[in-house]
């Protein structure tokens, strides 16, 4: 009887069955405890909405032609998007690193590209779940459609997918919460705050200016508003280049990281 050889792939090019379940699991893991997950987030811009506008909705003019709270919703849509998606692949490694399970990830038949592609499964379903859920919330209270739902659907996609691998990379590097904490507050929220989502990059001196175009998120925030209201500081298709190829640095990274087991073997 022939013997199958040690180290020989058994499952065709790629194993879908393996990248099926580490999907599977980590949209598992948010969907169990969805009024963390998912009402949580609703609820976190439901205030938003309602602080600003209360703050200085009424006092503020237009921007871009529309009222301030159409202005600022989609914003506030795509910072939930990303946060979420970010928390869902970095806490999956992190938790796993500190409990010492992450061996039960790196031991299956799975490649790099497919363990990477399984935890950005969680990533984008989450956000997409946060995406619909604070849609119906603004269409419900403030009356905002959709008006270009496919640019809408590629942007929140992105922008989980983006944020999602940057979870990755951060969740691979960082072994303790406290390592966590510091990427989250001094990397990922300063750059989701300084991106549009509260004003017209219009209204900056030109050196900001400059700098937000070149924040990845500030294109993200710009094409979901373009996605929902139809307004946009720059072209959309410009920010679809401009993410899409983040998108693919961030991915090599991840997968080489998961490739060559940078801080994740001993």
């Amino acid at each position: 009887m022939n013997q199958v050889e040690m180290g020989v792939r058994r499952f065709g090019r790629v194993n879908w069955l393996g990248l099926y379940t580490l999907a599977s699991r980590e949209i598992s893991r948010f969907v169990v405890v969805w009024t963390q997950t998912l009402l949580a987030p609703l609820v976190t811009a439901g205030l938003f909405l309602m602080i600003f506008n209360i703050a200085i909705g009424p006092r503020r003019g237009d921007v871009m032609g529309v009222p301030f709270i159409e202005f600022l919703a989609p914003g506030i849509l795509m910072m939930a998007v990303i946060q979420n998606s970010f928390a869902n692949t970095s806490s999956s490694l992190v938790i796993s690193k500190v409990q010492g399970n992450i061996v039960d990830t790196l031991m299956p038949p799975l490649a790099p590209l497919e363990l990477v592609l399984g935890y950005l499964a969680g990533g984008v379903a989450r956000g997409l779940f946060v995406a619909s859920a604070i849609s119906v919330g603004l269409w419900l209270t403030l009356g905002i459609g959709i008006s270009h739902p496919v640019w809408a659907l590629v942007f929140v996609t992105l922008g989980g997918v983006f944020l999602g691998a940057v979870g990755v990379i951060a969740g691979i590097f960082a072994n303790k919460f406290d390592q966590m904490a510091a990427i989250t507050n001094f990397i990922v929220t300063p750059l989701a705050f300084l991106s549009g989502t509260f004003y017209s990059v219009q209204a900056l001196p030109p050196v900001l200016e400059t700098f937000t175009r070149l924040n990845p998120i500030f294109y993200l925030i710009d094409g979901a508003r373009f996605g929902l209201i139809g307004v946009s500081d720059s072209n959309p298709w410009l920010g679809l280049a401009v993410v899409s190829g983040a998108c693919a640095v961030l991915i090599f990274a991840a997968w080489q990281m998961i490739r060559t087991g940078y801080r994740l073997k001993t």
